[in-house]
């Protein structure tokens, strides 16, 4: 699928390409199953809340 988008362009960034696909819906399914309980969504994840909400400022779910 990622690769498919490049058009014959040789791949660059495709991390990135991958993460900005799948971070906001991650977010919002791990957020929801926590009950809105963010310190809880961090936990889940495995990152830090500070990380979290800095998360969900780039992907405007705050």
């Amino acid at each position: 699928m990622y690769f498919q988008d490049l058009d014959g362009s040789n791949p660059h960034d495709v991390y990135d390409m991958v993460i900005s696909c799948v971070e906001k819906p991650l977010l919002e399914v791990v957020l929801e199953q926590a009950g809105g309980n963010q310190s809880l969504a961090a936990e889940y994840l495995g990152i830090n809340r500070n990380t979290l909400r800095k998360k969900l400022q780039q992907h405007g779910l705050l």
